[in-house]
């Protein structure tokens, strides 16, 4: 945004040339200036003035003669006359020559506005309409795209401050007819509050038209007789605001952001509803091309969050915790209902994702009015039980009032394993001969010893619950379903799958929600023992992950540690949410990473988990095909029946092949 200076049009065109080359310079394709920026939005009746409308003829061509060397397409706002009637438009220029122009469809006539004083609204021109500007006949209307050549996802339309405001707005029929990147020439005086209101719309158009909105109002340079000026440009990406301005500067700002137009076109792609919209809302529009770069140059000027799932700010984190808990508690609470209020069962072993469903599981109970010791926690030592897991269970389950039955399952383990002659358990005289033994030999902890105990911890909890009339509750998130790290037919299956639609990164984030802000809550369920519950929680919290399928070691300590194993959740936390969201490729997923993650993670250690996951994920798409119902609790799930279907065979070979051309070298 330049700083304008009232009816000076000289003055207008050189601050407008000075930030197109910083735009230049800083590798725009787009440059996008405040609307009536060459005379000031506030010149009011000087607009009918015939030495000003000959100095905007003079301030385009001179625009036109500054600009040959530059390469964005600049949007420059302008009172152009066509005939008898004068016009607030926008201008498209690049290369020295005007490539066409936009007028305002909708002129406010309310409050302060008086634009029908000076404009006619350019909703009834005619199609195929021409205006000369800069001595060159030019397409003029609302009917222009701008397409960029090399860049055939690049479309750009345009429209004009109060155009964003009414019902049906002109970039409705620009998106239908193609275009992913609206700009919106403002000048927008400001009044309190109006700031949220621009980027409440913006945000909007956005996400309803899969694009880019890119706003840009005017400044301080503006007339203050009645009215003030913020200098407020953001630019908004599907439903996200990427970057703004600082309001109220008064020098000029160049705002820039690199937007992801990839991710745009398979958003349409996927929302099969848009395409349909689009063609029940098509209208002939002209497309007239223009010189674009064909590739954002890294790094990016944006930022890539580390952690999708996870909401940067604090206050929307904490409203998204709330959120995923209510749906988790209600949608479990509904399945209850159905089944005519059973009880709770639930394996507890003291890690994450069970201790998450064992507080999902009290707030169904105080949903449906049923007392806490309906939650019946089972916990079955094995052959891997630390004594910090096993007290942090006990503990938890003390704090929210639940039964807590023990049923310890080393020696029925050791029992199956000599059953079908596992090399662990033949020779010993008894379980705890054994797990020495699979200490000092390490070899023999293998994936029968490992999965036995998980299909024997299932088998108890489903006796159990025929017991006493429960419904096992599962505990594996949505990281595991990804990776297929569950025991088939052991902890995989369960009743109702609560924790199914949380990724590991997010829930520890749930878990220190409830702990700070539930626990603790006057007439809660749990503020008689808020206190030895945050403890707990914090304790948990602080727990390595890990399956404990493996005997400790010798000083008690847990000796299988599962991101040593599959590599560090919150990897693969973003290479899930990158794959299954957006549908990148190994090659955009490991480029976002290195954004993400910079020097925390070098690219062979990247390539070394992204081959993983994708190994893990198309192998074990069988697990998720019969996986137990679950609620959907944000924009990735796995459910076979909703959101991700898979054949089981699919071949993962070209993915990794992708992954393995990628350079190591620094780019």
């Amino acid at each position: 945004m330049p700083l304008v200076a009232v009816a000076d049009v000289p003055a207008n065109v050189a601050a407008t040339v000075s930030l197109w080359r910083r735009a230049h310079d800083e590798g725009c394709a787009v440059a996008v200036f405040p609307e009536l920026g060459l005379t000031g939005y506030t010149a009011r009746d000087l607009f009918h003035d015939r030495h000003l409308q000959e100095s905007v003829d003079a301030g385009i061509a001179q625009l036109c003669a500054d600009s040959i060397a530059l390469a964005p397409l600049a949007l420059v706002g302008a009172p152009v006359r066509v005939g008898d009637a004068l016009y607030n438009a926008a201008i498209a220029i690049q290369g020295g020559r005007v490539l066409g122009a936009v007028p305002k469809a909708y002129l406010p006539n309310y409050r302060e506005f008086e634009e029908r004083r000076w404009f006619r609204a350019g909703y009834d021109l005619e199609p195929g309409a021409e205006a000369t500007l800069g001595g060159m006949r030019v397409p003029f209307g609302l009917d222009l795209l701008f397409a960029a050549q090399q860049q055939p996802q690049l479309v750009l339309g345009v429209e004009l401050c109060e155009d964003y405001w009414v019902h049906v707005p002109p970039s409705v029929y620009a998106v239908s007819a193609g275009a992913t990147v609206i700009a919106n020439l403002s000048a927008s005086n400001f009044t309190v509050g109006k700031a949220e209101l621009r980027r409440l719309l913006a945000r909007s158009a956005s996400d309803r038209g899969k694009c880019v909105y890119v706003y840009t109002a005017a400044g301080p340079g503006e007339s203050s007789t009645d009215l003030a000026f913020d200098a407020d440009a953001f630019v908004c990406e599907n439903g996200r605001e990427l970057v703004s301005s600082r309001r109220f500067a008064r020098e000029p700002q160049l705002v820039v952001s690199d937007v992801d137009l990839e991710l745009l076109v398979r958003e349409r792609a996927t929302t099969t509803s848009f395409g349909e919209c689009s063609r029940a809302h098509a209208r002939p529009h002209r497309v007239i091309a223009f010189e674009a770069a064909d590739a954002v140059a890294l790094p990016l000027r944006r930022s890539v969050a580390r952690h999708p799932f996870v909401p940067g700010d604090a206050r929307t984190l904490g409203d998204r915790c709330w959120e995923i808990f209510e749906i988790q508690t209600n949608a479990l609470a509904t399945r209850m209902r159905a089944l005519g209020r059973p009880k709770l069962v639930l394996g507890l072993s003291g890690g994450l994702d069970s201790t998450h469903a064992a507080l999902v599981c009290a707030g169904a109970l105080a949903l449906v009015g049923q007392p806490a010791a309906d939650l019946v926690c089972v916990t079955m030592p094995g052959l891997g039980t630390t004594a910090t897991t096993r007290g942090n269970a006990e503990r938890l389950a003390a704090a929210l009032g639940a039964v807590l039955r023990e049923h310890t399952i080393a020696d029925a383990s050791r029992d199956v394993l000599a059953l079908v002659g596992h090399a662990a358990a033949l020779g010993t005289a008894d379980t705890a001969a054994m797990i020495e033994r699979v200490r000092h030999d390490p070899g023999l902890g293998d994936v029968a010893f490992e999965n036995v105990q998980a299909r024997l911890r299932t088998l108890v909890l489903m006796t159990v619950a025929n017991q006493v009339g429960g419904l096992v509750v599962g505990t594996g998130d949505l990281s595991e379903k990804a990776l297929g790290w569950s025991t088939y037919a052991g902890d995989h299956i369960s009743m109702y799958d609560v924790n199914a639609g949380v990724p590991k990164t997010l829930m520890q984030s749930v878990i220190r929600w409830v702990a700070n802000e539930r626990a603790g809550t006057p007439g809660s369920q749990w503020a008689a023992d808020a206190a030895a519950l945050r403890e707990t929680l914090f304790a948990i919290l602080d727990t390595p992950i890990s399956p404990e399928l493996l005997p400790a070691d010798a000083q008690g300590a847990i000796a299988q540690l599962t991101e040593s194993t599959i590599g560090p959740y919150e990897l693969h936390d973003f290479f899930l949410y990158h794959f299954v969201r957006h549908g990148e490729t190994p090659t955009r997923i490991l480029e976002l990473a290195r954004i993400a993650f910079g020097d925390d993670y070098d690219v062979v250690t990247l390539k070394k988990w992204l081959r993983l996951f994708l190994q893990r994920f198309f192998a074990h798409q069988f697990k998720r095909s019969c996986t137990a119902d679950g609620p959907k609790v944000g924009q990735v799930a796995l459910s076979p029946r909703g959101d991700w279907r898979m054949p089981s065979d699919a071949r993962a070979r070209t993915w990794l092949a992708e992954v393995d051309a990628y350079p190591e070298a620094d780019r």
